[in-house]
């Protein structure tokens, strides 16, 4: 989702990117990865890939969630490294703070706790990734691996079906096919109350095309987020509002929610002169338009 959205950006026409699916260079072979940078050496490398996932999928993947996130990561910051690729953009995740703090998490608290069991595979990987840019940069200073770390996400090209999408899209399919269907009630997971901080996609890839812009500024560790957060019960109504949706919200309250809050610190990100632009009702409407059109209903 996060390379489509860098892809469709107004401005990526000033660069020539290579963006290899997964088809083409599989991030998990390292001997695949080395081959291919050291064939086009790019003057930068942008980290996006991943296997990603909401609540059930990583609760039901942790094997794969870990492995697979820890594999691409390893293999593009070392062939780059080994590559002699002096610069690197890499895209971390909220994922990589401690649980259960519900002030502003700040780029210093990465591994300052115990993270959230429901997504510990695929946070481990990417503080693994994070660090390895650290260490790097810290042996030699002429390697200049930076991590930006994206609160949710949620967009263009995201996942809709229930069994591996996010929040937003798995709102959105609900709702629609309760809408379809004549549903009355839709049922969210937990009481509803449970914090999220989810930004537009294509308001991360206006941040990495400032970032690639303006590479020098940009610090070693920066978060890139909305400042402000919405409960459970909040997004579900707002999707209901982008489509129309009239019925009520019922609570199962057996479900697993993950972390109460999860609110990034925007400090960083506004000295650098950076902020999102798209509003949440916009953002799902970009969305919901994406998924009537692209993804069989």
């Amino acid at each position: 989702m996060v390379g489509r959205n860098l892809l469709e950006h107004s401005d990526i026409d000033e660069f020539d990117v290579l963006a290899p699916r997964s088809s083409e260079l599989d991030l998990r072979d390292f001997n695949a990865v080395q081959a291919y940078l050291r064939k086009h050496h790019p003057d930068m490398v942008i980290h996006a890939a991943g296997k990603v996932g909401g609540i059930q999928a990583n609760m039901r993947e942790p094997v794969s969630f870990l492995m697979d996130n820890l594999d691409m990561g390893r293999n593009i910051v070392w062939a780059a490294r080994q590559a002699g690729i002096m610069r690197m953009i890499n895209l971390g995740s909220s994922c990589m703070y401690p649980r259960n703090h519900f002030e502003p998490l700040r780029e210093e608290m990465v591994l300052k706790g115990e993270l959230e069991p429901t997504n510990e595979g695929y946070a481990i990987a990417k503080v693994v990734t994070a660090r390895l840019c650290e260490y790097i940069m810290r042996e030699d200073m002429i390697y200049q691996y930076k991590t930006l770390i994206p609160c949710n996400i949620y967009g263009r090209h995201d996942k809709f079906d229930p069994t591996h999408s996010h929040l937003i899209p798995a709102i959105i399919h609900k709702v629609y096919l309760a809408k379809q269907s004549g549903q009355t009630s839709v049922e969210i997971w937990g009481d509803g109350t449970a914090r999220r901080e989810f930004m537009y996609a294509g308001d991360l890839a206006d941040a990495v095309l400032r970032a690639i812009k303006k590479f020098d500024t940009l610090p070693a560790y920066m978060n890139v987020g909305l400042g402000h957060d919405y409960t459970i019960s909040e997004y579900y109504q707002a999707v209901a509002g982008v489509m129309g949706y009239t019925g009520s919200f019922v609570h199962d309250l057996d479900k697993p929610v993950g972390m109460a809050r999860k609110l990034v610190s925007t400090e960083r990100q506004a000295a650098w002169g950076w902020s999102a632009k798209t509003s949440l009702r916009d953002g799902i409407k970009k969305t919901y338009e994406f998924y009537l059109k692209e993804c069989p209903q």
